[in-house]
């Protein structure tokens, strides 16, 4: 029996493959995580530092809806992506498989987050959801760097977007609008296109997370930091153990 989103709750799965994971725990309504290791992945976990007392980067670089299971047999999501395929680039809001997140080496961390929504409430989500499939809503880089301005200076989050414009929504300003749509507010306090898929993840909204995470995301100066030390460490413990032989 799974938990129900009464209270947070955070659910580690381990031991499934991404595919595995996500068929178990899609559902519609539900949000959807990643986080990958491509220059743009890291980049927004890298930015989302600043939402950290201790400036540890963001596990998450982007955010989308689970529609459901379709006639095809396979489970879709609505999301704001910029996808380059063959002869012909998606950008924007679009419908996509979730069989796009079974790349483990590509998004090495899922996340689902159950919020315990009611029947009208999904509806609500995914109507408004494919309206904006229909019109073709932008995915706006320009955004997303004004997202990282406001970042670094906190007193701008609640502002409007620096760089903001019409008919634009990148990923998880798309989820928050959606579910501004039906009365929650994942981030008070933040301004619509500056909230970031860390934001999101941290919502007060009471909710159930299942997590498959696989690496936790790190800059390379942190990385340095410890082994540095780990290195003193070792080498202040083979100078005590000298001198104990010695004394």
């Amino acid at each position: 029996m799974q938990p129900t989103a009464t209270q947070d709750q955070t659910v580690v799965v381990t031991g499934l493959s991404n595919r595995e994971f996500l068929e178990l725990y899609a559902r519609p309504g539900r949000i959807g995580l990643s986080g990958g290791i491509t220059f743009i992945d890291r980049a927004i976990c890298r930015a989302e530092r600043h939402l950290d007392e201790r400036e540890r980067w963001g596990s998450w670089s982007h955010a989308f809806l689970f529609q459901g299971l379709r006639l095809d047999g396979h489970h879709w999501v609505i999301e704001s992506d910029l996808q380059i395929h063959r002869k012909h680039i998606q950008l924007g809001v679009q419908e996509n498989r979730i069989s796009k997140y079974f790349d483990e080496a590509l998004y090495t961390n899922v996340a689902v987050l159950d919020l315990g929504l009611a029947e009208d409430q999904i509806a609500c989500l995914l109507r408004e959801g494919l309206e904006l499939v229909a019109n073709r809503a932008r995915y706006s880089m320009r955004e997303l760097f004004g997202t990282f301005i406001a970042l670094r200076r906190p007193g701008l989050r609640g502002r409007q977007n620096l760089l903001a414009r019409e008919s634009s929504l990148y990923c998880s300003a798309l989820v928050q609008h959606l579910f501004r749509k039906t009365g929650l507010d994942l981030a008070p306090g933040v301004d619509l296109k500056n909230t970031t898929p860390e934001d999101i993840a941290r919502t007060a909204i009471p909710h159930v997370t299942y997590l498959l995470q696989r690496q936790v995301v790190r800059s390379k100066f942190t990385e340095l930091k410890t082994r540095v030390r780990r290195r003193v460490g070792a080498r202040i413990r083979q100078m005590k153990r000298r001198r104990t032989k010695s004394a």
